[in-house]
């Protein structure tokens, strides 16, 4: 292409990374257009968010910065309002970035009047985004909600807007499936996109499989649960929730139930899990589905070969492994998140894989020099177009995640049972091929795992023979840090020659 392509980036919400990898559950997923897409792409099977829940996880992937600098680690955490972003760049290259969904970005309260209506919520907009279409998961000013009520099928306010349709989690959720949330946003942005010039870029932000799992007809009987594998488990004799003095808290916060609405006294079985691990596939594959329609209408439209599509997820689910719901955990299942980039102009290398270690933040400066624009040095991702033309070239030898489970004005069940300040309650995860290592930012001792031998099912810090493996890869975390702070004004000099910004 000599012409500047479509950039079509798709965000999943809480889409595990391994449902497209040879996995337990990745060969039992029915993900036929992911997979197809797969075939015409460059996929990451280890790339990693650098930081979750959501709304961090969506500001480090739109600053390509790490959480630690950006430092919107919560929702409802402010993002500085002046923090330079793939979209401000993107409108600075003169391309205005269209956002279909949502960014969960909390404002700043400096730039903005005490009753600003936009600081009642962290479900807000990222500066420099074209809100094309505005769609929230709690906020009531949802468009989602008028097309329904507009077309005789009302739905209540949330959470009431996702309670089974039934007397049992997977009874249907009470719209069909033409009009579902995801059915929506894709029929929406086709429609809205219809005849757009040549050089468009956009972002479709899918509030699916984040919970609360309820799925309409016929995705919410898709899967048996009979036929889910089973979760993964400790080895340890203590067991899930015992092992690490994290885990209990971790299991508390959030239980089964937290993952449907409607059913407080869910019980805590297998029988549960598997029931539960049923509906978030079920509602994988209809994501699926849309993502089908998309490809097709690209294609019937004439521009698959002048787009760039590009399918990712903000962060991962336990979906029950160790014991363990949601995104608060250090386990891979919460930060290992798909990454397919289908680029026309690289069309030797669709098909391919890599296994390299990739990150969250190494998007925004690959679709900025994708696209010839400026890319600000506060970045910290490295492009992925070197890999995209050659597997074999060199990027990151480890990936870096990490989370806070804190909170300053409301305290965490970890913070009330270690007597733990806000600043005091967060961890990091640091991955090579073969180790990961958890560091705590309080006295909680960290976890090793051997991913080799038994994998995440066994904490192998303790043992003597490990001592100078957990030495190096602490001494990797910390270099990590020391390379990696925000680069807002360190290379920038102010002296007889102005203001300089050097590259060195």
């Amino acid at each position: 292409m000599s012409h500047r392509p479509n950039i079509l980036l798709i965000v999943m919400d809480q889409f595990r990374g391994d449902l497209l990898t040879d996995s337990p559950l990745g060969r039992v997923a029915q993900l036929p257009n992911m997979r197809a897409l797969m075939g015409e792409a460059v996929t990451f099977q280890n790339h990693y968010s650098v930081v979750a829940p959501c709304g961090p996880s969506r500001a480090s992937l739109w600053t390509g910065q790490y959480a630690m600098n950006h430092r919107s680690v919560r929702n409802g955490t402010p993002l500085r309002h002046d923090t330079p972003t793939l979209p401000k760049a993107l409108r600075a290259a003169g391309i205005v970035p269209e956002l279909f969904g949502y960014s969960d970005t909390a404002q700043d309260p400096r730039v903005l009047e005490a009753d600003d209506p936009r600081l009642q919520t962290y479900e807000e907009l990222m500066d420099g985004f074209e809100e094309t279409l505005r769609m929230r998961m709690e906020s009531d000013d949802q468009p989602w909600r008028d097309h329904l009520a507009a077309k005789g099928k009302p739905v209540p306010p949330y959470p009431d807007t996702y309670l089974p349709d039934g007397d049992h989690i997977a009874a249907p959720a009470v719209y069909a499936a033409e009009d579902s949330d995801t059915a929506y946003l894709t029929d929406q942005f086709m429609q809205k996109m219809e005849g757009k010039p040549q050089g468009w870029f956009a972002t479709l932000n899918y509030v699916r499989p984040h919970p609360p799992l309820v799925a309409p007809e016929p995705y919410n009987t898709m899967y048996d649960p009979a036929d889910m594998p089973a979760p993964m488990t400790t080895k340890s004799q203590k067991g899930d929730r015992a092992w690490h003095p994290y885990l209990a808290s971790a299991q508390d916060r959030q239980k089964p139930s937290s993952m449907v609405e409607g059913f407080p006294d869910l019980p805590i079985s297998d029988q549960t899990t598997a029931a539960l691990r049923a509906l978030y596939l079920g509602l994988c594959s209809e994501l699926d589905h849309h993502i089908g329609r998309l490809s097709a209408w690209l294609k019937d439209t004439g521009q698959w070969d002048d787009t760039i599509f590009i399918l990712t997820s903000d962060h991962g689910e336990m979906l029950g492994d160790f014991g363990q719901w949601g995104k608060w955990s250090f386990n891979d299942a919460s930060f290992h998140v798909p990454l397919i980039i289908r680029d026309p102009a690289s069309t030797r290398m669709h098909g391919s894989e890599t296994s390299k270690m990739t990150e969250s933040v190494d998007l925004a400066v690959t679709l900025l020099e994708r696209l010839d624009a400026e890319i600000p040095h506060t970045m910290n991702g490295k492009s992925l177009l070197p890999l995209i033309d050659d597997l074999s070239a060199v990027h990151r030898e480890h990936s870096f995640s990490e989370q806070d489970f804190g909170n300053p004005v409301k305290q965490t069940l970890w913070m009330q049972q270690f007597k733990l300040r806000s600043d005091e309650a967060n961890y990091a995860v640091l991955r090579t091929e073969r180790y990961r290592l958890v560091q705590f930012g309080c006295e909680m001792p960290p976890v090793l795992f051997d991913m080799k031998n038994d994998g995440e099912a066994l904490d192998v810090s303790d043992k003597p023979e490990n001592l100078s493996i957990l030495l190096d890869l602490t001494r990797k975390m910390l270099c990590h840090r020391m390379v990696n702070p925000d680069a807002t004004f360190a290379n920038t000099v102010v002296g007889g020659g102005g203001v300089q910004t050097g590259t060195y």
